[in-house]
């Protein structure tokens, strides 16, 4: 067997006898990296960085390669780990229910599902079963055994034990005349095409979640499955962390929290998905937009309203009517024409644009709206306000000459984090969707209009110093984006504001400009949200601050409770002075126990309580109670406060001192 050459990543070159696996290679170097080892990465000795593709590291190795051992530390390693831990349950059910066909079980962010074809539903009893059988399993240390097979001989293998599921993988993954790859679990067989770490010995730490429905490939009518979630971790001490974390996300979920703090609410008489502001939650939306108006007039935004509705024609014109149709609502048959409501609002700023012909003087056009659109998102996939059919997107189009395009985008990201770092969000981490140069089919515009985007995307984040993730073959198919995702309380991403380049709808709608040398030009569009939608938005921030809300964005900022009836007019006064300088004040003078009103007030997290008896009403104090705070602060001067809280709102101030 001849030899071959394996470049390791300190440069050191090792030749090897083709065919000698990654495995092979660690336990050569040491026995304990062999241990540690999950996976491994391997490249062409000649290629580029991004060459580099998973592999098992049981896999032989047949040509000169460069090879990067995988461990627990390494990111890449956590998708092989966990798409393991689904071949596990896998394996446990088809053991405890040999009756069940299998769906697909992919990776997920957090763990990993496997989608189950069985009459009878699995109850949590069952899934206590399958869990006690998963650790058999790992403690058997079963390998994950690859092993090839020709795509016909698969097929009818399939077939004959009735797995149409997998039939279709293979149908859709392979063609006539490939082998196929199959994975062995113990009892268990797949289709698959890997990776797959060594053996289940090394899944030390799982949990199965929950059962949810999935229709098969997603789509209604198709046969209803059985989808188990579960968690994967390389100890019970990691674990042990993030179920910690999935009991603070319980007592911080905003559809609890909205209900006890009443501040929305969806009915079922109106339909799912579509969102009732209550007075309070009304309150902070409008204080967010009135915010946000605010600063798209000071960022040189000029403010438009358009139509809910289109005639369909318009949308046959953008292309939503083809690309997007199934996400919008049916159409409407009126008299003069089919309309249709609007899922996105960009063709109708594009409308305004075009409305007359612009100059280069006139560029750039930025056309702002926190405008309602409405999307058809099937029952299934709804949640709270994350999740909806009819929400408000604080939409905006830039139109501008390549020649401003930098400064522009640099405007976007600059509105970006002052939008985070105003509404209490210091850490946010953001992603460089670009296209695949390979795959030209699935994109339009020119090589050249994409190296200018996404040059001019780079460069932006470059000048300012922003780390970024560079994602290839990600952009949609009509230009490049940037996405902004913040990082909550408790350390989960949300993806909220974009930048995003749009080649296909200037072209579409034949948008043009006059150039300096007198000559028509195809302006360049951007794309820009920031809170995404204002509904997610606000999700987000009932979550990240578990109802808490600093200050400014609080429906109400003071509660003044008075001790007895004859300290109510002291009450009244003290609530006029705030209210003169704007604070949102509500005095209780119900007939209740002091300490009842109390209780009320910090149960709907009131950032202050002001207590006043006898000795305030005497010197004009008031006795200050801070949210989260166990005791009272004390006693101050009216005057004294009335600065303090002034001094909080005004700064918009993520704390109470």
């Amino acid at each position: 067997m001849s030899e071959i050459k394996v470049q390791l990543p300190d440069g050191s070159i090792r030749e090897v006898s083709q065919g000698t696996t990654a495995l092979d290679i660690a336990k050569a170097i040491s026995p304990r990296l062999a241990d540690a080892a999950i996976a491994a990465k391997l490249a062409p000795l000649d290629g580029a960085d991004d060459a580099f593709a998973v592999i098992d590291l049981t896999q032989p190795i047949e040509q000169d390669s460069r090879l990067r051992l995988l461990t627990e530390k390494d990111p890449e390693s956590l998708q092989v780990f966990h798409h393991s831990s689904a071949h596990l349950l896998a394996a446990a059910v088809l053991e405890l229910f040999p009756e069940t066909k299998l769906g697909h079980g992919p990776a997920t962010d957090t763990g990993f599902f496997y989608d189950f074809l069985r009459e009878t539903p699995f109850t949590n009893e069952d899934l206590e079963k399958i869990e006690a059988k998963m650790k058999e399993i790992a403690a058997r240390n079963e390998p994950y055994a690859r092993d090839f097979l020709d795509r016909d001989e698969g097929l009818a293998r399939f077939k004959a034990e009735g797995d149409f599921m997998k039939c279709h993988f293979i149908e859709q993954f392979t063609k006539p005349g490939d082998k196929i790859t199959l994975y062995r679990t113990g009892k268990f067989v797949d289709f698959c095409r890997g990776p797959h770490i060594p053996s289940t010995g090394k899944i030390k730490a799982f949990k199965l979640l929950n059962i949810a429905g999935a229709y098969w490939l997603g789509k209604e009518g198709n046969p209803q499955l059985q989808r188990i979630y579960g968690i994967s971790f390389y100890s019970k001490k990691e674990m042990d962390e993030y179920m910690k974390q999935l009991e603070e996300a319980k007592r911080r979920d905003h559809r609890a929290l909205g209900q006890q703090l009443d501040l929305y609410s969806i009915q079922e008489l109106a339909g799912p998905g579509l969102i009732f502001w209550h007075p309070k939650g009304g309150l902070i939306r409008t204080i967010m937009e009135d915010w946000l108006r605010a600063e798209y007039l000071k960022r040189g935004y000029s403010l438009v309203f358009t139509p809910h509705v289109a005639r369909r024609a318009l949308w046959q014109t953008s292309g939503h009517e083809g690309f997007y149709a199934e996400n919008m609502f049916d159409t409407m048959e009126l008299d003069d024409a089919e309309y249709r409501l609007r899922p996105m609002n960009c063709p109708f700023h594009i409308l305004i644009y075009k409305d007359q012909l612009r100059s280069y003087r006139d560029l750039p056009v930025r056309l702002g709206e926190l405008g309602t659109v409405y999307r058809y998102e099937r029952s299934g996939v709804m949640h709270g306000l994350m999740r909806v059919r009819g929400f408000t997107q604080d939409d905006a189009h830039i139109f501008c000459t390549p020649e401003q395009i930098e400064s522009e985008v640099e405007g976007c990201i600059d509105f970006a984090t002052s939008v985070l770092h105003t509404f209490g969000f210091e850490e946010f981490k953001v992603e460089l969707s670009a296209w695949d140069p390979e795959d030209r089919a699935h994109y339009v515009g020119s090589a050249e209009q994409w190296e200018l985007a996404q040059n001019s995307l780079k460069k932006v984040l470059e000048r300012k110093g922003i780390s970024y993730k560079f994602i290839p073959g990600e952009a949609a198919f009509y230009g490049p984006k940037i996405d902004v995702k913040l990082v909550d309380a408790i350390g989960r991403l949300w993806q909220l504001s974009t930048v995003q380049f749009d080649f296909n709808l200037p072209q579409r709608f034949e948008l043009e400009y006059v150039g300096e040398d007198g000559q028509r030009h195809q302006p360049l569009m951007v794309h820009r949200a920031l809170y995404g939608s204002v509904e997610r938005f606000f999700g987000v921030l009932i979550e990240h601050y578990a109802g808490a809300f600093p200050v400014w964005l609080s429906p109400t900022q003071v509660a003044v409770v008075p001790i007895a009836e004859r300290h109510i007019d002291y009450a009244n006064k003290v609530a006029d002075v705030l209210k003169a300088v704007g604070v949102r004040v509500e005095v209780d003078g119900r007939n209740e126990k002091m300490n009842a009103k109390i209780r009320e007030h910090a149960l709907q997290k009131v950032p202050f309580i002001l207590v006043v008896g006898d000795k305030e009403s005497e010197i004009g104090e008031v006795n200050v109670r801070v949210r989260g705070q166990e005791k009272a602060e004390g006693s101050f001067k009216l005057e004294v406060f009335t600065e303090r809280i002034k001094r909080l709102i005004e700064t918009r101030s993520i704390k109470l001192d």
